[in-house]
Protein backbone atom coordinates (compact mmCIF):
# COMPACT_ATOMS: atom_id res chain seq x y z
CA UNK A 1 0.00 0.00 0.00
CA UNK A 2 1.22 3.27 -1.07
CA UNK A 3 1.62 6.09 1.55
CA UNK A 4 1.81 10.03 1.44
CA UNK A 5 3.18 11.96 4.36
CA UNK A 6 3.43 15.47 5.14
CA UNK A 7 3.63 17.20 8.39
CA UNK A 8 0.73 20.58 9.38
CA UNK A 9 0.63 21.97 12.62
CA UNK A 10 -2.63 22.67 14.35
CA UNK A 11 -2.74 24.89 17.57
CA UNK A 12 0.70 24.21 17.95
CA UNK A 13 0.95 20.55 17.72
CA UNK A 14 2.98 19.10 15.18
CA UNK A 15 0.78 16.92 13.48
CA UNK A 16 2.45 13.71 11.31
CA UNK A 17 -0.40 13.02 8.09
CA UNK A 18 -0.04 9.53 6.27
CA UNK A 19 -2.07 9.44 2.97
CA UNK A 20 -3.21 6.11 1.94
CA UNK A 21 -6.03 3.69 0.85
CA UNK A 22 -8.26 4.05 3.78
CA UNK A 23 -11.97 5.01 4.17
CA UNK A 24 -12.24 6.66 7.15
CA UNK A 25 -9.23 9.29 9.44
CA UNK A 26 -7.73 7.67 12.72
CA UNK A 27 -5.91 10.09 14.81
CA UNK A 28 -3.14 8.36 17.08
CA UNK A 29 -1.37 9.58 20.19
CA UNK A 30 1.92 7.68 20.57
CA UNK A 31 4.33 7.15 23.57
CA UNK A 32 6.66 8.62 25.08
CA UNK A 33 6.06 12.59 24.37
CA UNK A 34 2.52 12.40 22.65
CA UNK A 35 3.77 12.41 18.88
CA UNK A 36 0.39 12.90 17.08
CA UNK A 37 0.02 10.95 13.49
CA UNK A 38 -3.13 10.74 11.63
CA UNK A 39 -4.15 8.06 8.93
CA UNK A 40 -6.10 9.85 6.20
CA UNK A 41 -7.86 8.84 2.61
CA UNK A 42 -6.28 10.20 -0.14
CA UNK A 43 -9.03 12.43 -0.12
CA UNK A 44 -8.98 14.30 2.59
CA UNK A 45 -7.26 17.79 1.96
CA UNK A 46 -5.44 19.11 4.77
CA UNK A 47 -7.58 21.58 5.62
CA UNK A 48 -10.32 18.68 6.07
CA UNK A 49 -7.51 16.81 7.90
CA UNK A 50 -6.88 20.25 10.10
CA UNK A 51 -10.54 20.49 11.14
CA UNK A 52 -10.50 16.84 12.05
CA UNK A 53 -7.32 17.40 14.69
CA UNK A 54 -9.40 20.39 16.12
CA UNK A 55 -12.13 18.84 16.64
CA UNK A 56 -10.33 16.43 18.78
CA UNK A 57 -7.77 18.78 20.37
CA UNK A 58 -9.05 18.42 24.01
CA UNK A 59 -8.62 14.22 23.77
CA UNK A 60 -4.94 14.91 22.27
CA UNK A 61 -3.88 17.31 24.94
CA UNK A 62 -5.46 14.48 27.60
CA UNK A 63 -3.27 12.07 26.14
CA UNK A 64 -0.23 13.77 25.66
CA UNK A 65 -0.57 14.98 29.53
CA UNK A 66 -0.60 11.54 30.47
CA UNK A 67 2.42 10.52 28.74
CA UNK A 68 4.02 13.68 30.35
CA UNK A 69 3.20 12.42 33.74
CA UNK A 70 4.06 8.84 32.86
CA UNK A 71 7.32 7.46 35.22
CA UNK A 72 10.65 7.62 33.08
CA UNK A 73 13.62 5.13 33.90
CA UNK A 74 17.33 7.11 33.55
CA UNK A 75 19.81 5.09 31.81
CA UNK A 76 20.95 2.24 33.63
CA UNK A 77 23.75 1.47 34.73
CA UNK A 78 23.70 -1.69 35.26
CA UNK A 79 25.21 -1.61 39.03
CA UNK A 80 23.96 -2.76 42.11
CA UNK A 81 20.75 -1.03 43.64
CA UNK A 82 19.05 -0.08 40.52
CA UNK A 83 15.38 -0.41 40.12
CA UNK A 84 14.80 -3.05 36.99
CA UNK A 85 11.20 -4.42 35.63
CA UNK A 86 10.98 -7.81 35.28
CA UNK A 87 6.41 -8.93 34.30
CA UNK A 88 5.19 -5.90 36.06
CA UNK A 89 7.37 -5.94 39.09
CA UNK A 90 10.26 -3.74 39.87
CA UNK A 91 13.38 -5.58 41.18
CA UNK A 92 16.69 -4.55 43.26
CA UNK A 93 19.64 -5.17 40.60
CA UNK A 94 22.24 -7.10 42.40
CA UNK A 95 25.59 -7.33 40.70
CA UNK A 96 28.14 -10.48 41.85
CA UNK A 97 31.46 -10.38 39.98
CA UNK A 98 32.32 -14.32 39.88
CA UNK A 99 34.03 -16.08 37.11
CA UNK A 100 32.41 -18.41 34.32
CA UNK A 101 29.65 -17.91 32.17
CA UNK A 102 27.47 -14.98 32.80
CA UNK A 103 23.90 -15.35 33.79
CA UNK A 104 20.68 -13.43 35.35
CA UNK A 105 18.16 -15.55 37.65
CA UNK A 106 15.30 -14.25 40.39
CA UNK A 107 16.85 -13.99 43.84
CA UNK A 108 13.96 -13.72 45.73
CA UNK A 109 10.64 -11.68 45.21
CA UNK A 110 12.98 -8.42 45.66
CA UNK A 111 15.99 -9.16 43.71
CA UNK A 112 17.58 -9.71 40.35
CA UNK A 113 20.56 -11.34 40.60
CA UNK A 114 23.35 -10.40 37.70
CA UNK A 115 26.70 -12.87 37.60
CA UNK A 116 29.15 -11.64 35.39
CA UNK A 117 33.00 -12.24 35.48
CA UNK A 118 35.20 -9.87 37.04
CA UNK A 119 35.23 -6.21 34.87
CA UNK A 120 32.27 -6.61 32.53
CA UNK A 121 32.00 -3.50 30.93
CA UNK A 122 28.32 -1.60 31.37
CA UNK A 123 27.12 -2.77 27.70
CA UNK A 124 28.20 -6.80 28.24
CA UNK A 125 26.38 -6.38 31.13
CA UNK A 126 22.97 -5.21 29.52
CA UNK A 127 23.27 -7.57 26.54
CA UNK A 128 23.17 -10.58 29.50
CA UNK A 129 20.22 -9.19 31.29
CA UNK A 130 18.69 -8.17 27.54
CA UNK A 131 19.37 -11.74 26.19
CA UNK A 132 17.96 -12.92 29.63
CA UNK A 133 14.73 -10.88 29.21
CA UNK A 134 14.53 -12.31 25.73
CA UNK A 135 14.42 -15.73 26.35
CA UNK A 136 11.77 -14.82 29.20
CA UNK A 137 9.43 -13.37 26.78
CA UNK A 138 10.04 -16.11 24.29
CA UNK A 139 9.02 -18.71 26.93
CA UNK A 140 5.45 -17.68 27.52
CA UNK A 141 4.91 -16.81 24.13
CA UNK A 142 3.35 -20.44 22.83
CA UNK A 143 1.23 -20.69 25.94
CA UNK A 144 -0.48 -17.37 25.09
CA UNK A 145 -0.55 -18.89 21.24
CA UNK A 146 -2.56 -21.71 22.09
CA UNK A 147 -4.35 -19.82 24.33
CA UNK A 148 -5.38 -16.93 22.00
CA UNK A 149 -5.61 -18.60 18.37
CA UNK A 150 -8.84 -20.59 19.27
CA UNK A 151 -10.61 -17.23 20.62
CA UNK A 152 -9.09 -15.35 17.71
CA UNK A 153 -9.62 -18.02 14.83
CA UNK A 154 -6.13 -16.60 13.16
CA UNK A 155 -3.17 -18.79 12.89
CA UNK A 156 -0.17 -17.25 12.91
CA UNK A 157 2.76 -18.87 11.57
CA UNK A 158 5.89 -17.12 13.54
CA UNK A 159 6.12 -15.07 16.59
CA UNK A 160 9.42 -13.19 17.68
CA UNK A 161 10.73 -10.55 19.67
CA UNK A 162 12.65 -7.81 18.76
CA UNK A 163 13.68 -4.40 20.13
CA UNK A 164 11.31 -1.77 19.00
CA UNK A 165 11.32 1.97 19.46
CA UNK A 166 7.49 3.20 18.12
CA UNK A 167 5.39 0.31 18.92
CA UNK A 168 5.37 -2.24 21.03
CA UNK A 169 4.17 -5.06 18.68
CA UNK A 170 3.95 -5.52 14.90
CA UNK A 171 2.52 -7.93 12.27
CA UNK A 172 3.49 -8.76 8.44
CA UNK A 173 0.14 -9.68 7.06
CA UNK A 174 1.47 -11.44 4.13
CA UNK A 175 3.37 -14.03 6.28
CA UNK A 176 1.31 -13.86 8.96
CA UNK A 177 4.37 -13.18 11.47
CA UNK A 178 3.63 -10.81 14.86
CA UNK A 179 6.88 -9.47 16.31
CA UNK A 180 6.77 -8.12 20.38
CA UNK A 181 8.71 -5.77 21.52
CA UNK A 182 11.72 -6.94 23.61
CA UNK A 183 10.68 -4.26 26.75
CA UNK A 184 7.24 -6.08 26.90
CA UNK A 185 9.31 -8.87 28.98
CA UNK A 186 9.23 -5.87 31.73
CA UNK A 187 5.84 -5.63 31.63
CA UNK A 188 2.82 -7.34 33.23
CA UNK A 189 1.79 -10.32 31.51
CA UNK A 190 -2.07 -8.82 31.05
CA UNK A 191 0.06 -6.14 29.11
CA UNK A 192 2.03 -8.73 27.00
CA UNK A 193 -1.54 -10.71 26.08
CA UNK A 194 -3.00 -7.52 24.88
CA UNK A 195 -0.29 -6.52 22.71
CA UNK A 196 -0.13 -10.18 20.82
CA UNK A 197 -4.25 -10.22 20.30
CA UNK A 198 -3.82 -6.65 18.85
CA UNK A 199 -1.44 -7.84 16.68
CA UNK A 200 -3.49 -11.08 15.69
CA UNK A 201 -6.28 -8.72 14.97
CA UNK A 202 -4.73 -6.87 12.90
CA UNK A 203 -4.32 -10.23 10.56
CA UNK A 204 -8.14 -9.88 10.37
CA UNK A 205 -7.89 -6.29 9.85
CA UNK A 206 -5.40 -4.46 9.10
CA UNK A 207 -6.75 -1.30 10.13
CA UNK A 208 -7.80 0.68 13.46
CA UNK A 209 -11.18 0.60 11.58
CA UNK A 210 -14.83 0.22 13.30
CA UNK A 211 -14.41 -3.45 12.77
CA UNK A 212 -10.42 -3.67 14.59
CA UNK A 213 -11.97 -2.53 17.57
CA UNK A 214 -15.21 -4.58 17.36
CA UNK A 215 -13.23 -7.32 17.29
CA UNK A 216 -11.04 -6.85 19.91
CA UNK A 217 -14.06 -6.46 21.88
CA UNK A 218 -15.40 -9.47 20.67
CA UNK A 219 -12.55 -11.22 21.66
CA UNK A 220 -10.55 -9.29 24.61
CA UNK A 221 -13.53 -7.09 26.34
CA UNK A 222 -11.10 -5.74 28.90
CA UNK A 223 -8.48 -4.19 26.44
CA UNK A 224 -9.46 -0.96 27.30
CA UNK A 225 -7.88 -1.57 30.57
CA UNK A 226 -4.92 -3.32 29.58
CA UNK A 227 -3.87 -0.66 26.96
CA UNK A 228 -4.29 1.76 29.94
CA UNK A 229 -2.42 -0.58 32.29
CA UNK A 230 0.66 -0.20 29.66
CA UNK A 231 0.32 3.07 29.13
CA UNK A 232 0.79 3.40 32.79
CA UNK A 233 3.85 1.23 32.86
CA UNK A 234 6.89 2.80 33.53
CA UNK A 235 8.92 3.78 30.01
CA UNK A 236 12.53 3.02 29.89
CA UNK A 237 15.18 5.28 28.80
CA UNK A 238 15.09 5.62 25.06
CA UNK A 239 15.01 7.63 22.18
CA UNK A 240 11.51 7.06 20.83
CA UNK A 241 12.04 7.39 16.89
CA UNK A 242 8.68 7.62 14.46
Amino acid sequence: MTTERSHIDVSGIPVEVHRKGIKNLHVGVYPPNGKVRVAAPPHLDDEAVRLAIVSRLSWIRRQQQGFARQERQSAREMVTGESHYFEGRRYRLNVVEHPGNPRVRLANNRTLELRVPPGTERSSRQQVLDRWYRRQLKGRIPDLLNRWQPVTGVDVADCRVKRMKTRWGSCNIEARRVWLNLELAKKDPVCVEYILVHEMVHLLERHHTDRFRELMNQFMPDWHLRRDELNKAPLAHEEWAY
